[in-house]
């Protein structure tokens, strides 16, 4: 992307966080009409929008067909979970942080079985930690895996964790809410049965519905599985193909945004492009950030173009709640940390932000520091020497 990212509109701060982010002037202005839920025109948007988000998967994309669901994120992947596994199934969730816990919380709220491999803050689950652990135990008929952990920061290896799950003859169901759109997911390189995503994450639409990927082979056996009316995913695929519909009142002025910021997703050069200009928002702000003082939790290897994770400078001077607001003041809103075993924060990378950008927001730390007495950003050294110990 050549031209530079424009500031906010009517003076807003950016948001350096996973999901709302800032979005286009042209995704807000497509919301500034309303749009009639059984209109022609508006079954046209939706179809519109589930081809262009199964272009994406490449090769293969035949086999699979797009679910858009009312509400947050969650929501889908509450659907996508309580839609394919069956009730007299077992899940192995692989953890890293909140979100994986998340999906375990999520199975125990259906009554479906599943055990758990929580790896802590630090590191990924790996292929042969799954292969292990589905060669134990052959009740096991799916794993899910979170693609990009947000609570620290982690790009989780999905790939050879899809080779380990179908090696075993199980299925796999990924969690790419923070990713899908700017980290490659295409079914010719990567086996899943299903993903979901999100309309206000990587495509930089707005809030209001999340979508589930899912190859029609699954979406046809998921009939009777789901416990609610609203989260059954093959009811909500039947019906819209039935009908060009949404079965419930669909959040119409989202879908006309989200429209508009997958055409500039396009425009901009797909996958590759958006997870480029991530990736380089990522490398600016850590260079900067780290002359400053300041530690990434995780190694490089690790690091999403996504959000990363901060440990909080040792320095008794140093407040979040003040840095917050200090830096809210300067226009960038960051994010707090999410992690039990350390003090920390969040930058996300994602969104209308361009490297320009992320340099604005290391200057802001800096002044931020500055202003509350802080002269040295280097986290406690009790921090570091758990996340060597941790993350051997």
């Amino acid at each position: 992307m050549t031209d530079p990212i424009p500031a906010p509109a009517l003076g807003e701060p950016y948001l350096l966080t996973p999901g709302p982010l800032t979005t286009s002037c042209p995704v807000k202005q497509a919301m500034l009409r309303d749009w009639g839920s059984w209109d022609g025109d508006f079954r046209a948007m939706t179809q519109d929008m589930r081809d262009r988000l199964l272009a994406m998967l490449g090769n293969g994309a035949n086999d699979f067909d797009c679910v858009p669901m009312q509400g947050s994120g969650t929501f889908s992947v509450e659907a996508m979970l309580g839609s394919f596994i069956p009730k007299d199934g077992k899940v192995l969730v692989l953890a890293n942080g909140a979100y994986g816990l998340r999906s375990a919380q999520t199975l125990a709220y259906l009554g479906r079985d599943y055990v758990l491999l929580d790896k802590g803050d630090y590191l990924p689950p790996r292929g042969g930690e799954v292969a292990r652990i589905l060669a134990d135990d052959p009740a096991i008929t799916h794993v899910v895996a979170i693609h990009c952990e947000t609570s620290s920061g982690i790009l989780n290896p999905v790939e050879e964790i899809s080779r380990a799950t179908y090696a075993a003859g199980r299925k796999l169901l990924i969690d790419s809410m923070s990713a899908f759109g700017a980290i490659p997911l295409e079914v010719s390189q990567i086996r899943f049965e299903a993903l979901v995503s999100s309309a206000n994450k990587c495509i930089e639409g707005v809030p209001g519905f999340g979508f589930v990927i899912a190859r029609k082979s699954e979406l046809e056996a998921a009939k009777g599985n789901s416990h609610s009316l609203s989260l059954d995913i093959h009811a909500q695929w039947a019906h819209m193909n039935k009908t060009g519909q949404w079965r419930f009142t669909p959040p119409t002025h989202v879908l006309a945004a989200f429209l508009e910021a997958l055409r500039s997703h396009e425009a901009e050069g797909g996958v590759a492009a958006r997870g480029g200009r991530y990736a380089n928002n990522r490398d600016v702000m850590v260079t900067g950030m780290r002359e400053l003082g300041f530690e990434t939790l995780l190694k490089d290897r690790w690091l999403s173009p996504i959000i990363v994770t901060f440990f909080c400078p040792a320095s008794p001077a140093f407040d979040f709640d003040r840095f917050y607001g200090l830096m809210k003041g300067k226009g960038f809103i960051i994010y707090p940390g999410k992690l039990t075993v350390a003090e920390s924060f969040r930058i996300g990378c994602i969104g209308q932000l361009d490297s320009n950008v992320m340099r604005q927001v290391v200057a802001a730390a800096a002044e931020s520091l500055s202003e509350l007495g802080v002269y040295s950003a280097a986290p406690p050294e009790s921090a570091l020497i758990e996340r060597a110990k941790l993350a051997a």
